[in-house]
């Protein structure tokens, strides 16, 4: 982050780097209203939490931490600040530093057994240490053992944090009776940078090792039942999980949304073109090896695991082709699958009705093939229990 201090001579100054050693990232900043500090959104370990910067020492502290802070804004007097903040078990409140102020939500989930996420560790790739979540169903009971929802996240710089989320919220899969985990493998945000970087030309192998390492330890918890897990992402979290379907075969059931099958189609169709030669090291024309080396389309003949794909229309980002390569794919190998397709949408699901078709169909595709014969399904529309 840099700013351009005044010098007496010249309008503009001379610019100074705030954040000079920083390995982490500010997403937002603002400034206090006498500009002798700036409060920062900075994204850290799973968490977006507000540090605050003093001008001109530039000391910087943390001023709050913990779930996902955004939309501050400061006092008169600097010190006192209001901003939104949510946690994977309550939505968005407002809150005065760090205090909340509003109680909007608070009826609405009384009633319901929201359960916090739990802090994952283990040594994962390059013998780096990697975190994610854990969350516990409703009515969790320590003596039984529960399926699992391995989420996986796009970006593929981004991270899973803890926050409440209208499309990927953790307490809609647990509500019909799963434990939920998701891992922020390298090439997540909020880990420092080199850690973020190690995906670029890694999509397949990095990543993979990591995910495959927080499974072993997800595997183990008592309560765990390991011969019923189920996986599912979208974006990037789509491209693993077709390179899933290529490499393992622990998962009885996957969920792909918008996912990456051929990276070679995707060059020519994507509106984001810069981003494909940044993560595959340049053009397609010049570098064909390393497309053809992670893509997943070149293990589809290993497919053998049921699979959910679902895709839009309007996906300019990921085009709508990738879903149907892949689901001819499947078909052709005769692996059951099942094709959700949004007309009106665009690489995420926006729309409040095809948001409730999305939750149905994919809560009850994972649990057709992770529940037991004859089990209750959920409602799909709500999540924890009264």
């Amino acid at each position: 982050m840099l700013l351009r201090r005044k010098d007496g001579r010249t309008e503009g100054g001379s610019p100074t780097e705030v954040t000079a050693g920083w390995t982490l990232s500010v997403g937002s900043y603002v400034w206090c209203p006498d500009s002798k500090c700036i409060y920062a959104v900075v994204d850290e370990r799973g968490a977006e939490n507000v540090h605050r910067i003093d001008v001109p020492s530039f000391r910087h502290s943390v001023a709050f931490s913990g779930g996902v802070n955004t939309g501050v804004a400061v006092a008169p007097d600097g010190r006192s600040f209001v901003h939104l903040h949510s946690s994977g078990n309550h939505p968005a409140e407002v809150w005065v530093t760090g205090r909340p102020l509003s109680h909007h939500s608070d009826a609405g989930i009384a009633g319901l057994d929201l359960r916090p996420l739990e802090p994952l560790g283990f040594v994962g790739a390059l013998g780096d240490s990697v975190f994610g979540w854990l969350l516990k169903p409703p009515g969790f009971d320590p003596a039984k053992k529960y399926p699992l929802a391995y989420l996986i996240h796009g970006g593929p710089q981004g991270a899973w944090h803890d926050e409440w989320h209208a499309r990927w919220n953790y307490q809609m899969f647990a509500s019909r009776g799963y434990v939920v985990a998701a891992v922020n493998f390298h090439g997540s945000t909020g880990y420092g940078q080199k850690f973020t970087d190690a995906i670029s030309q890694h999509w397949g192998d990095y990543p993979f090792e990591d995910l495959m390492k927080g499974l072993d330890a997800v595997a183990r918890l008592p309560y765990v039942d390991s011969t019923r897990m189920g996986a599912a992402g979208a974006s990037y979290g789509g491209y693993m999980v077709y390179w899933l379907a290529g490499h393992t075969n622990r998962f009885k059931v996957l969920v792909d949304h918008d996912g990456v099958f051929n990276p070679t189609s995707m060059y020519g169709s994507t509106e984001e073109l810069w981003f494909v030669e940044w993560e595959f090291g340049g053009a397609l024309y010049g570098n064909r090896p390393l497309y053809d080396k992670w893509s997943p389309l070149a293990f589809a003949a290993s497919w053998k695991t049921p699979m959910l794909i679902v895709h839009s229309q309007l996906d300019y980002r990921v085009d709508l082709s990738e879903g149907y390569q892949a689901f001819s794919a499947l078909r052709k190998m005769g692996v059951p699958a099942k094709f959700l397709y949004f007309p009106d949408e665009g690489h995420w699901v926006l729309r409040p009705r095809n948001r409730r078709i999305w939750w149905g169909t994919v809560l009850d595709w994972l649990d057709q093939y992770l529940k037991p014969a004859g089990a209750a399904v959920g409602a799909g529309a709500g999540a924890g229990s009264r």
